[in-house]
Order: structure tokens, then sequence, then C-alpha cells
């Protein structure tokens, strides 16, 4: 059965989701919407699709079964609520909401709605992510001794120059939010829940509003402590995580996606002399990217009975954690896990009761 698509907002990422969903037997783009209605039209004639003035006209016309948030991340609550109030399934861009408030919003409307709720994270679904979920689970590596977890991206003064970027009202964070969180949702995947997080912030140079700069000490529940930073400053881009257990050293450094020459495993001493070739069974040749993400999608959409991956309750452990490391560096204190509730300035935006730089 063909899955009916619907594409919400037509910029750069758009044109990502339509060539990955081109590729796709099980899905059709269907219906597009823009508030740029000459964009909204040449994208609909390069990937097809009818063109709505409004996700609202779009859902009434209907033939609608999931719709595609690419829109900027302040519309994504009120876009979320609209498709799920009309049973049909959301798979958003990140993040998924500006705030703990606003993705609770969410996934309340998900309770009462038909359809599933779902945030994009392509860097959890490559084969080596996978094997590695899966050994960290079963203990096949030994204890989680340490882990490092680095988004060191370049923006330059010109990239804020669209009035939504770099403020906490549109894109609800700086790097922290809006960059790292695609590496921050793949290591807590990976490597289990967290338990507390020290943290610092810096506007450092860009002309935001937000961070440019993150620095963070993260305690799991398994004792293992995880360092994080996040940065626009950063000539050298990279993307970088590391995974210390007892049995081996594997490492994962790339920019925007990543395949299996990507890695690297290094074996302890310690280690049982199956562990290597084990290792190099997971060379699959499926990396990351929204294709590898869709394939699991839409099967859980034909299947029928059970939730999109990536989850609301996942999209909001990785949230939580952001709003954590915003409370813990402008409030200058260690913030416990569960001790951002409504009572907080931070459950409802990331900058909390204000940043020190304001």
């Amino acid at each position: 059965m063909t899955t009916r698509v619907g594409i919400v907002g037509t910029g750069g990422i758009a044109a990502v989701h339509a060539d990955n969903l081109a590729r796709m037997d099980e899905a059709e783009i269907v219906a597009v919407t823009d508030i740029d209605a000459d964009r909204a039209r040449a994208f609909a004639d390069a990937h097809g699709g009818r063109v709505d003035a409004s996700l609202e006209a779009m859902l009434e016309a209907g033939g609608i079964d999931i719709v595609h948030l690419c829109s900027p991340p302040s519309l994504h609550i009120a876009q979320g609520e609209t498709a799920l109030a009309a049973g049909v399934s959301v798979l958003s861009e990140k993040p998924p909401a500006l705030s703990l408030a606003e993705l609770d919003r969410i996934r309340r409307a998900e309770e009462a709605s038909d359809g599933w709720f779902a945030t994009i994270s392509q860097h959890r679904f490559g084969g080596r992510a996978n094997w590695l979920r899966e050994r960290t689970r079963d203990g096949s590596l030994g204890e989680t001794m340490t882990a490092v977890c680095n988004t060191l991206w370049y923006r330059p003064d010109e990239y804020f120059d669209a009035p939504w970027r770099g403020t906490w009202d549109s894109e609800g964070g700086g790097p922290t939010m809006g960059h790292g969180i695609h590496q921050i949702d793949t290591m807590l995947s990976i490597v289990g829940p967290w338990r507390e997080v020290t943290a610092v912030a810096a506007r450092r140079a860009r002309p935001v509003e937000t961070e440019d700069f993150s620095a963070a000490l993260v305690t799991l529940e398994s004792g293992a402590v995880v360092s994080i930073v996040n940065s626009l400053l950063s000539p050298r881009e990279t993307s970088y995580l590391r995974f210390d257990y007892t049995h081996a050293t594997v490492e994962l450094e790339h920019l925007y996606g990543y395949g299996d020459d990507s890695w690297r495993f290094t074996a302890a001493p310690t280690a049982p002399e199956s562990l290597e070739g084990d290792w190099d069974s997971s060379a699959t040749g499926h990396g990351s990217g929204h294709a590898a993400q869709f394939a699991q999608t839409y099967a859980a959409l034909s299947a029928g009975d059970r939730p999109l991956p990536v989850t609301s309750a996942d999209a909001r452990d990785t949230l939580e954690l952001i709003a954590a490391i915003y409370a813990s560096a402008f409030d200058r204190r260690p913030v416990a896990k569960g001790e951002i509730d409504e009572s907080s300035p931070f459950y409802t935006s990331m900058k909390g009761s204000g940043t020190p730089w304001a």
C-alpha cells in the first residue's frame, strides 16, 4: 500500500525529504504547502503533488496519511497539533518543539489522535549505530566507562541574516538546541538515560540572542560521564562521538552524515577474541540519513499498530537534557533529570528566566 505524504514547508530540507521519498515505492508526495506560493509551485513541479494554500487546506482536501514538517521550528507545535487533530501522523524535523511545555502539548494531542508523532533523528539509524546500541545493551562491550559527544560546526555572521535564526522565539536556542541535538540524541540512544548535568554556555562571537557555544558534563544513570560540546565557532567542522567501554573504544567522525568508513573500532587487551570479528560484520553498507529513518517510519505506518521512530517519548528525553544544559549553564548549578517541571522557567523556554548576556 502506498502512503500518501504531505510536505509542509518547501525549503532546502524539504528537498532532502522529497529526494529520499522518491526512492521509496511505498510513499508518494500528494500535496505540498508553503507560505511562499511560488516556491511551493516550483517544489511541486520538481517533486510532485498538488499545491495547497495551507496545512488546514491540505487536511481538509484529504488523501493524506502523514505530513512531513519541514517548516521553521517555531511552527511545529501548531502544525503538529493541527495534523494530529485531523487524525494524521506527523514526521517533524528537529527540534520537534521549542520547549518541554510545547512537546508535552504535542504528546497530549497524540494521545487523543489516531495518528503518531515522530521526530527526524537520522543518525540513530545507520547500521553500525544499530550494532553499537545492541552491543551496549547486551553487555558484549563491557561497561560504559565514558563518552564524548561533540558538534563542532562553523556558521558565519551572514548565516544569521535570516530573521528567525539565532533567536529564542524562532529556533528555541543556539547550537545546543538547533545543531547538537542530533549527536546528543544519537548518543543517548546508545548509552542510555542520564541522571545529572553540569554545563556552561556563552555567546562568544555571533550576532545572536542565543548561545553560540556550550559545554556540559553529563552523568548517566550507569555512573559513566559524558562530555558534550556544541559550537558554531569551529572552522574545522566535525561531528564526533566516542564511546569507551571495558573492552573497546568505538569512534564516529563525520559532518552531516556517516557511512561504515566513518567509524573506528579499537579493542582493549581484555576484549574477547570474537569481538573484532563481530565488529567487522557490522559493516552493512547502510549509513545514516533520512532514507534510513524513512524506511523504518514507513514500515511502522504500514503495520499500523506501533508508534513511529523516533517517538515523542524519545524526543522528550533528548529535549529534557537540552533544557537541563541551559538551566545548569544559566543558573550555574548541577541540574538533575526530572527537575525541570512546570514550576521551572526552563519548562516553557530554553532561555529560562534570561541569559547572562541579555
